[in-house]
């Protein structure tokens, strides 16, 4: 499971930077990470329940999750505060760096909500 959670996890990232990537160019790095973000939400939802947990708790799962997203892009846009204005990490590298700290505590708050495993 974990393993699956791993490549789905690395292809929305892929996409997610991407689209973040892209968006530098229009916007600070703040805003090009909500929005990148948000899509993302999306996108993992999709592929946590169809590919990853394959199941769901109903309407459990789908009011649950964004509160999950909403956790992580507090912790995740904190740390990468501190990449880039504390340390002076490349705001492109910083996302990255700051993703990969989230990915297990991902991990066991959506297989809390997809599963009823603890």
């Amino acid at each position: 499971m974990f393993g699956r959670f791993l490549l789905s996890g690395g292809f929305n990232t892929l996409v997610t930077y991407v689209l973040y990537l892209l968006l530098l160019s229009c916007f600070s790095y703040q805003i090009s990470y909500t929005i990148s973000y948000c899509l993302g939400v999306v996108l993992a939802y999709y592929l946590n329940r169809v590919a990853v947990f394959k199941s769901h708790r109903g309407l459990l799962s789908l009011l649950l999750f964004p509160l999950v997203y909403v956790a992580q892009y507090l912790l995740t846009g904190s740390v990468l505060w501190g990449l880039v204005v504390q340390l002076g990490l490349d705001e492109r590298l910083a996302l990255l760096v700051a993703i990969a700290l989230m990915v297990p505590v991902n991990f066991l708050l959506s297989r809390k909500i997809f599963t009823r495993k603890i």
